[in-house]
Protein backbone atom coordinates (compact mmCIF):
# COMPACT_ATOMS: atom_id res chain seq x y z
CA UNK A 1 0.00 0.00 0.00
CA UNK A 2 1.32 3.54 -0.63
CA UNK A 3 0.82 5.94 0.76
CA UNK A 4 -0.02 8.46 -1.78
CA UNK A 5 -2.58 5.64 -3.43
CA UNK A 6 -5.04 6.52 -0.36
CA UNK A 7 -4.72 10.41 -0.63
CA UNK A 8 -2.87 11.17 2.87
CA UNK A 9 0.27 13.12 2.98
CA UNK A 10 3.49 10.71 4.00
CA UNK A 11 3.83 12.73 6.81
CA UNK A 12 0.67 12.71 8.28
CA UNK A 13 0.42 9.27 8.02
CA UNK A 14 3.92 8.41 9.31
CA UNK A 15 3.85 10.60 12.49
CA UNK A 16 0.17 12.35 13.33
CA UNK A 17 -1.88 10.19 13.33
CA UNK A 18 -2.21 7.37 15.99
CA UNK A 19 -2.09 3.62 15.50
CA UNK A 20 -5.30 2.78 15.53
CA UNK A 21 -6.48 5.39 12.98
CA UNK A 22 -3.81 3.69 10.25
CA UNK A 23 -5.43 0.35 11.23
CA UNK A 24 -8.95 1.43 10.15
CA UNK A 25 -7.64 4.13 6.92
CA UNK A 26 -5.60 0.69 5.97
CA UNK A 27 -9.03 -1.66 6.11
CA UNK A 28 -10.95 1.31 4.02
CA UNK A 29 -8.14 1.06 1.83
CA UNK A 30 -8.14 -2.90 1.56
CA UNK A 31 -12.02 -3.52 1.61
CA UNK A 32 -12.81 -0.63 -0.71
CA UNK A 33 -13.70 -3.13 -3.65
CA UNK A 34 -15.85 -6.19 -1.78
CA UNK A 35 -19.17 -4.57 -3.47
CA UNK A 36 -17.44 -4.83 -6.85
CA UNK A 37 -16.27 -7.58 -5.74
CA UNK A 38 -19.46 -9.56 -4.65
CA UNK A 39 -21.43 -7.97 -7.61
CA UNK A 40 -19.54 -9.29 -10.05
CA UNK A 41 -19.70 -13.00 -8.22
CA UNK A 42 -23.55 -12.54 -8.36
CA UNK A 43 -23.27 -11.56 -11.76
CA UNK A 44 -21.48 -14.74 -12.62
CA UNK A 45 -23.56 -17.14 -10.65
CA UNK A 46 -26.33 -15.62 -12.72
CA UNK A 47 -25.00 -16.01 -15.68
CA UNK A 48 -23.89 -20.11 -14.94
CA UNK A 49 -26.33 -20.51 -12.91
CA UNK A 50 -28.44 -21.50 -15.56
CA UNK A 51 -26.09 -24.52 -16.37
CA UNK A 52 -27.66 -27.85 -15.03
CA UNK A 53 -24.24 -29.01 -14.20
CA UNK A 54 -23.37 -25.63 -11.40
CA UNK A 55 -26.46 -27.82 -9.43
CA UNK A 56 -24.72 -31.23 -10.16
CA UNK A 57 -21.61 -29.98 -8.90
CA UNK A 58 -23.47 -29.09 -5.50
CA UNK A 59 -22.92 -25.26 -6.48
CA UNK A 60 -26.51 -23.32 -5.62
CA UNK A 61 -25.62 -20.18 -4.30
CA UNK A 62 -22.75 -17.28 -5.18
CA UNK A 63 -20.95 -18.06 -2.19
CA UNK A 64 -20.78 -22.08 -3.44
CA UNK A 65 -19.14 -20.45 -6.34
CA UNK A 66 -16.49 -18.39 -4.66
CA UNK A 67 -15.66 -17.76 -0.76
CA UNK A 68 -14.25 -14.25 -0.41
CA UNK A 69 -11.69 -14.06 2.49
CA UNK A 70 -13.90 -11.37 4.61
CA UNK A 71 -16.93 -13.97 4.44
CA UNK A 72 -15.29 -16.53 6.82
CA UNK A 73 -15.85 -16.34 10.07
CA UNK A 74 -12.72 -17.55 11.94
CA UNK A 75 -12.20 -16.70 15.85
CA UNK A 76 -8.68 -16.72 16.87
CA UNK A 77 -8.56 -16.81 20.63
CA UNK A 78 -5.39 -15.00 20.87
CA UNK A 79 -6.29 -11.91 18.66
CA UNK A 80 -9.10 -11.43 20.97
CA UNK A 81 -7.89 -9.55 24.30
CA UNK A 82 -8.61 -10.62 27.70
CA UNK A 83 -10.11 -8.11 30.21
CA UNK A 84 -7.23 -7.76 31.95
CA UNK A 85 -5.32 -6.74 28.66
CA UNK A 86 -8.70 -4.37 28.04
CA UNK A 87 -8.54 -2.66 31.50
CA UNK A 88 -4.73 -1.98 30.66
CA UNK A 89 -5.35 -0.50 27.25
CA UNK A 90 -7.55 1.79 29.10
CA UNK A 91 -5.54 3.08 31.83
CA UNK A 92 -3.22 3.46 29.26
CA UNK A 93 -5.35 5.52 27.14
CA UNK A 94 -6.29 7.57 30.29
CA UNK A 95 -2.44 8.47 31.21
CA UNK A 96 -2.10 9.56 28.03
CA UNK A 97 -4.84 11.58 27.75
CA UNK A 98 -3.36 13.17 30.54
CA UNK A 99 -0.34 14.13 29.62
CA UNK A 100 -2.16 15.63 26.89
CA UNK A 101 -4.18 17.83 28.82
CA UNK A 102 -8.17 16.66 27.68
Amino acid sequence: MFVGEIGIPRREFLYDISYWEARRIYKGYRDRYRDTWSATRWQTFNIMGTWADLRKAGIHRPKDLLEFPWEKHIVNDADIPTDDEVEDMRQMLAEMNKEKGE
